[in-house]
């Protein structure tokens, strides 16, 4: 058995759709001592799949429904917000969302969309799960004018100063894998109270050459506790608490 598997543990950002044994990866998950995972939407389709997927994974699988960045175009906008806001009372968050400005989609073009999605957030109170390469600073400028309550800024590298008004406003950012070699985000990582930090693992992305899964969140809990000079089972247990009241998860038998 891994020595971390004892510690109870929340993915809180996977593309479960794209794996390509998926039934093999939850078992791993479960067997890794993961309890529970957010499963992240990016299209129409990838939404799709997301809330099937949890709909045959009741109370292990959380589905989050968004528009990611790279994936927008033209004639599927209208189509893909009005499928979000017609299943948003299904899913825990609104995620994968928000800008990216190295991507090929116009500038001008994401943040009309990422407004609109602004705009579910705070009619319904949902959680925003963040994408914001070369972007922080318009993306939390953008949430907090308009009235975002919750929000996670995954797999931080921005600056530290725009870390502090993060946590000052109540958000939340998330730890990955790419804490084993990034800079950026190891620094984000040992500067941010453990109180506001979640697990991830943004499976399948690779890291260092490998395609991550969901039981690689012990990756990423391993290197949080390293960075932060802690033990495991308090970033276990912290982390896996954070996300539990930020999702409202339910009962997982954490004992």
């Amino acid at each position: 058995m891994n020595p971390n598997s004892r510690y109870p543990l929340i993915d809180g950002h996977a593309h479960l759709n794209e794996l390509k044994d998926l039934q093999r990866d939850l078992k791993d998950a479960k067997d890794a001592g993961v309890r529970a995972i957010v499963g992240i939407g990016m299209d129409l389709e990838s939404n799709r799949g997301i809330l099937d997927i949890a709909a045959d994974n009741p109370g292990f699988v959380f589905p989050a429904i968004g528009y990611h960045p790279w994936e927008i175009r033209n004639p599927e906008i209208e189509t893909t917000l009005a499928f979000i806001e017609k299943n948003i009372d299904s899913c825990v968050a609104i995620g994968e969302v928000g800008l990216d400005y190295k991507a090929r989609v116009k500038k001008a073009l994401q943040k009309e969309v990422f407004q609109e999605i602004i705009q579910l957030s705070a009619l319904y109170r949902k959680i925003l799960i963040l994408h914001c390469r070369y972007s922080h600073q318009r993306v939390f400028s953008m949430i907090t004018i308009g009235g975002v309550e919750k929000a996670v800024f995954h797999w931080y590298t921005g600056t530290l100063d725009l870390l502090q008004e993060i946590i000052a406003a109540g958000y939340y950012i998330s730890a990955t894998p790419a804490l084993l070699y990034s800079p950026p985000h190891q620094q984000a990582i040992k500067e941010a109270p453990l109180e506001r930090i979640l697990l991830e693992t943004d499976c399948p992305v690779s890291y260092q050459g490998r395609e991550s899964r969901p039981s690689d969140v012990r990756i990423t809990l391993r290197e949080v506790a390293r960075i932060k000079g802690l033990s495991l089972e308090e970033v276990a247990l912290i982390t896996t608490q954070n996300a539990i009241e930020l999702y409202e998860l339910p009962d997982l038998q954490l004992s």
